[in-house]
């Protein structure tokens, strides 16, 4: 299905250079795209593939127009990246017009969970008793919602996420035969707010006493997972494989790498940035950009280093003594 760009600008903005009528048959990367299809350009050193692409046309800010006018037709908008986003959207919504609500009749939905009448249960979903799912919210296949958790509205929850699992608590007993176990019922739920998305296989935990808390508009990638009672504020953004124990507070606007652990009972400011792979331990109180790992090595090399590393203490101490005898 083709779109012209008429129907682009007409629907996003922007600014149109070229011929409206023009019609475009798919999007593409600067590098791949072919003469039917419209690109964008958001990072100025990418302007010498611009220069080379063979889009219809091209999305770009006002200080490329120059250059886009040299290839052809072009849309200026402010911010291309995100202009290009909305296009994905409405492109999405042209090709795959939105379905009217749905339950699949292989989901099983408890009598006593409510579903809005807009929204779509995948193959295999499972809702609990009291389990509430807001309007225009989609829960691909194999999600599960447990008892008395909520999901917002126009939320989407992909293929294999858990929602309200109970949380890790278990009160350490020692007894006569040694070191065991007793667990601590989880009865608090999980809140998750509007225009949330999570990736697949994501867990996130019921609460232990209180509830667990997803704001609005989060964004969670795969295989994140979130411990009982944390609470993330509103549009941060959790890349995969990262994990938050229990308590955790993160602030609004937030951006959190791959790969990164988060002590429990922390607090983490609002518009704070946390790079891939680090480990965090304590709070961080003052919004900035914060990386926390030890560098890639070779192993031999590393293993030097680390073993360097664990006599700093001792060489602090001895470095304090040789100050103190020469004051």
């Amino acid at each position: 299905m083709a779109i012209s760009l008429h129907q682009v600008v007409e629907a996003l903005g922007g600014s149109l250079h070229g011929n409206p009528h023009k019609q475009v048959t798919g999007l593409a990367s600067l590098k791949q795209a072919e003469s039917s299809d419209i690109s964008f350009l958001s990072n100025v050193k990418y302007e010498r593939e611009l220069a080379e692409c063979k889009a219809a046309c091209v999305i770009v800010s006002p200080h490329l127009a120059a250059v886009a006018e040299k290839r052809g037709d072009y849309i200026v908008t402010d911010q291309p990246y995100v202009y290009f986003a909305l296009l994905t959207q409405f492109w999405k919504q042209q090709h795959t017009p939105k379905s009217a609500g749905s339950i699949h009749p292989s989901a099983v939905v408890d009598t006593k969970a409510v579903v809005d009448k807009t929204a779509v249960i995948g193959a295999l979903c499972v809702l609990e008793a009291g389990a509430r799912i807001g309007a225009n919210t989609v829960l691909k296949s194999r999600v599960t919602v447990a008892e008395n958790c909520v999901v917002g509205d126009n939320c989407l929850l992909h293929s294999g996420v858990v929602i309200g699992a109970d949380g890790f608590g278990f009160a350490p007993h020692k007894s006569a035969t040694g070191l065991n176990w007793v667990k601590i019922e989880q009865l608090g739920a999980v809140q998750i707010g509007n225009d949330v998305e999570i990736g697949a296989n994501t867990c996130i935990d019921r609460g232990a006493l209180h509830d667990t808390v997803i704001e609005d508009g989060v964004k969670l990638d795969n295989l994140i997972q979130i411990g009982h009672n944390v609470r993330i504020g509103r549009h941060t953004v959790i890349a995969a494989a990262s994990a938050l124990a229990g308590s955790t507070e993160i602030g609004a606007y937030c951006m959190i790498g791959g790969c990164v652990s988060i002590a429990g009972h922390l607090t983490i400011a609002p518009h704070t940035e946390i790079s891939g792979a680090s480990v965090v331990t304590h709070s961080i109180h003052k919004a900035g950009t914060y990386t926390g790992l030890f560098p890639l090595d070779d192993n031999a090399s590393w293993g030097k280093n680390a073993a360097a590393l664990k006599q700093l203490s001792a060489l602090r101490d001895r470095l304090r003594k040789l100050e103190k005898t020469h004051k």
